[in-house]
């Protein structure tokens, strides 16, 4: 897989006067955290980690931290848990990143996506994807980019289920209940269709009576 390279500088201001002073500097204030290692208080370019973003999935991405004071070697890999920017001007305002094991998997929403015209949408349907997302379990090597799902068999009133979806054995999606993905729903145009196929299936019983009571 492909790692995002990110260089970062060790952040010894903290607080809202340091934060300030690092984004008018072009920079954007970030933590490094996770399990077994010690917590890294950083900043790393704003327009270099906005470019990274716009060509690949914040939540699906591995980045590769570049520590100014890490002498050692040491390969920093890491995921963003939380992106915090304005609502109003999209200025990036802090950045967690997650320290990860690439022998150690993890957890990720994964966007679900639907191919193919279901033949329920053709009859008049309404095609719903309930879940946008889904949770996954899996290393990082293993993430998958999206989730698609082929609808093309899927009937009026059908669904698929979260069982449903295969995935392959290295990757687990964590679930208690076998709850709905994607379905399509019933509207007035396929119920005003199967009322007629209805009416005609009645009709055509009628005059098959009628033919067999004149023999």
């Amino acid at each position: 897989m492909e790692f995002i390279a990110l260089s970062t500088t060790p952040r010894t201001r903290t607080g809202k006067g340091g934060a300030r002073a690092l984004r008018r500097e072009g920079r954007t204030p970030a933590v490094l955290y996770g399990p077994n290692t010690e917590t890294r208080m950083l900043s790393v370019d704003a327009a270099e980690l906005e470019n990274n973003l716009k060509k690949h999935p914040a939540s699906l991405s591995v980045f590769k931290l570049a520590l100014d004071d890490d002498k050692n070697g040491t390969e920093n890999l890491a995921m963003l848990k939380e992106l915090q920017d304005d609502p109003i001007t999209g200025t990036l305002l802090h950045a967690d990143f997650y320290r990860i094991d690439m022998d150690r998997k993890v957890s990720v929403r994964v966007p679900v996506t639907v191919t193919g015209k279901s033949k329920g949408v053709e009859m008049g349907g309404m095609l719903q994807i309930v879940r946008r997302d889904l949770t996954v379990h899996c290393l990082p090597d293993r993430i998958p980019r999206k989730i698609e799902i082929d609808i093309t068999n899927l009937g009026v009133g059908e669904a698929v289920h979260v069982e449903d979806l295969q995935l392959g054995d290295d990757v687990e999606i964590p679930h208690e209940v076998n709850f709905t993905v994607v379905t399509v729903l019933s509207t007035r145009k396929t119920e005003a269709v199967a009322g007629e196929e209805g009416a005609e299936s009645e009709e055509e019983e009628a005059e098959t009576a009628v033919g067999e009571s004149e023999a």
